[in-house]
């Protein structure tokens, strides 16, 4: 099957060049396999089987982490099966999920606040010693000894919106911990030292009025990718206007992200307003991964400002999904009122960044799961299909596997870490709104909002 990057994200593009020669082919359970995940979870309540799911994902970043370095694995294929040989590979965008997934472990016992803390110690530490560019990590290290791992030929060097989604949660782990015993206080300032030293305004590539996704010291600006809105990196303008060190000025936003206003979109799609406009989906909505990794820390509830009211935004997008599958234009198998949500994943042939607009028959259980905050009634009923009516076929150690498909008979057991952190991070801010609330006591957040003009009862 031709494959085009044309309607794909920057982000699933990029991830897709990373994936592209792995096979994504294996199914490994069979339709006898005894299911005794849908035993155990139909005596749970709705409160007990949301934490379930919180404590299979966190386990991804607890027993599934990469030992030397402690940081969020690239992939955990339970097949055993890797074709780039990358198991040990480290990505810092899911790190970045972790941490705030540990800070939930601590929160619901799961672990204990001691462990965790050791933990969080143990991966700042190699964070610190990893290497950096300009103060901004790459996309993947090399677990073993901390040296970037080359995402693409060119994209060796720092990645500005890997490292907003690890520094999204930095800042959230150094507001946990700033007001703890002497330990927690010494890495909260060790954390605090890092964010300082990320030097957002380099990343203006020249002086521009935008900021650039990636820079090699090998390449320079050869990846020529500027951020502009809209998809996923909302977090990183964010985290630029709030540095106290290497900030940069509103106008970098206006002009850049939202496009001096041509972000805005006056599209509806199954009712809902589509609010703005989605890179690549003209008139429609993107993955839904676009309604999580930035909104992780960023709270959306009552965040407005001149271009969209994001909780607006955010639901509408999870509504349109919703809608879209239950009326499944394509007639694939398995979709519905209890199966639905498309958004960057593997997929049958690879992977691929799955949207209304480029759908292919794949359920991606991180879209509905992560999105319990928008639309908890929706988000609920593909938990208990999920866990209840496919079980084993698309559970294992670590909550749901990455994607499945019941029109191809496809059932990988396959994990990502980009997808299994928002589902542990987002049902929790769905449920207590701990993320959202410790992100945005952050002064600089705070102050970087403020800047670029957001308002949200948050701000002081």
């Amino acid at each position: 099957m031709k494959r085009t990057l044309l309607a794909i994200p920057l982000l699933a593009a990029q991830l897709f060049y990373g994936c592209q020669n792995s096979s994504e082919t294996s199914t490994t359970t069979t339709e006898t396999a005894a299911d005794t995940t849908a035993i155990d979870v139909k005596q749970l309540s709705d409160e007990e089987l949301l934490t379930k799911v919180q404590e299979q994902t966190f386990q991804y970043f607890w027993d599934g982490t990469e030992p030397n370095s402690g940081l969020a694995r690239e992939r955990i294929h339970i097949d055993g099966e890797y074709p780039q040989n990358d198991q040990n590979v480290v990505t810092t965008g899911a790190t970045g999920f972790g941490l705030m997934a540990i800070i939930v472990g601590m929160e619901r016992d799961f672990i204990t606040r001691e462990e965790g803390v050791q933990h969080l110690q143990k991966m700042v530490n190699f964070l610190e010693k990893a290497d950096r560019f300009h103060g901004a990590w790459p996309h993947w290290l090399h677990g073993e000894t901390g040296k970037v791992k080359p995402f693409s030929p060119k994209d060796d060097g720092a990645d500005l919106v890997e490292t907003a989604f690890l520094v999204q949660g930095m800042l959230t782990v150094r507001q946990y911990l700033q007001d703890g015993n002497e330990q927690e206080k010494a890495l909260a300032a060790q954390i605090d030292k890092l964010w300082k030293e990320v030097d957002w305004s380099w990343f203006r590539n020249g002086g521009q009025n935008a900021l650039y996704w990636h820079w090699s010291p090998n390449h320079g600006w050869a990846m020529n990718f500027p951020i502009r809105g809209y998809d996923e990196c909302l977090i990183t303008y964010v985290l630029a206007a709030s540095s106290p060190t290497h900030g940069v000025p509103a106008e970098v936003y206006h002009e850049g992200w939202a496009r001096s206003g041509a972000i805005k979109s006056d599209a509806s799609k199954y009712g809902h307003e589509v609010v703005l406009n989605h890179n690549g989906h003209k008139g429609s909505v993107g993955p839904m991964f676009w309604a999580h990794y930035s909104y992780l820390g960023l709270d959306p509830r009552e965040l407005t400002d001149k271009y969209a009211d994001y909780w607006k935004l955010n639901r509408n997008h999870t509504l349109i999904q919703h809608d879209y599958c239950v009326d499944n234009p394509k007639g694939y198998k398995g979709y519905g009122e209890n199966a639905w949500g498309l958004t960057a994943s593997y997929s049958v042939n690879g992977y691929s960044g799955h949207s209304p607009e480029n759908d292919l028959g794949v359920i991606t259980p991180t879209a509905a799961l992560s999105s319990y905050p928008y639309a908890p009634e929706e988000s609920m009923k593909v938990i208990r299909h999920l866990y209840e009516d496919l079980g084993d076929k698309v559970i294992g150690k670590y909550g749901p596997y990455d994607a499945y498909s019941e029109q191809e008979n496809w059932f990988p057991q396959r994990y990502l870490g980009i997808d299994q952190g928002p589902i542990v991070v987002m049902i929790e801010n769905g449920r207590t709104g701990l993320l959202w609330d410790l992100f945005m006591s952050a002064p600089e957040v705070q102050a970087g909002l403020k800047k670029l003009g957001f308002r949200s009862p948050q701000l002081k």
